[in-house]
């Protein structure tokens, strides 16, 4: 790649006829003027550089092709495995409840589950037995304490919020109910 030659501007060659008598202040100016344009690229002249062959063009133009017709494939791909492992995962959470249905299914074919669960949820009782319910049988210590009051006032807590948490977790793992959660 060969770079042109700049023509000679006409003040330049001008300034040649007469000898260098131009003043200081235009010589100053033209040169800080051939600075810029010096830094500026001229496209022109960056274009006339590239040459392309008629093989390089087909080619690019093939890559160009194949680009614009592979990227919506390669989109339509990958949505349809996603929206594949997506149902998997349904299908496996579904396989799991009916493997746990089926577990319960038979449990209730048993005569003795049956029974136990006809004593805990019914309150059933076999004829000649007496059965005692007491309510409050727990240990005054176990109870949870009242709830205070919600004050009026706003407080600042400290900013040091991790060992907080770490209090609350251990404290919840060994708190001792009262009342049992419901089963869902």
């Amino acid at each position: 790649m060969a770079r042109r030659p700049a023509l000679p501007s006409s003040s330049a060659a001008q300034e040649e006829r007469n000898g260098g008598s131009r003043p200081k202040q235009a010589r100053h100016r033209q040169r800080d003027a051939a600075r810029s344009t010096a830094r500026s690229v001229d496209v022109r002249e960056w274009a006339s550089g590239i040459r392309l062959s008629g093989f390089a063009a087909i080619m690019l133009s093939l890559v160009v092709l194949g680009t614009w017709v592979l990227v919506p494939t390669v989109g339509t791909y990958l949505d349809q495995r996603q929206r594949i492992a997506a149902l998997q995962d349904a299908v496996q959470v579904t396989e799991d409840q009916i493997s746990a249905l089926e577990q319960e299914r038979v449990r209730w074919d048993d005569p003795a589950y049956i029974t136990t669960q006809a004593r805990e949820r019914l309150y059933y009782v076999k004829p000649g037995e007496v059965v005692y319910l007491v309510d409050n049988d727990l240990d005054p210590a176990d109870l949870p304490p009242e709830q205070r009051e919600v004050s009026d006032e706003i407080e600042e807590r400290p900013a040091d919020w991790m060992p907080q948490l770490l209090r609350s977790i251990t404290g919840t793992g060994l708190a001792k109910t009262a009342v049992e959660a419901p089963a869902r």
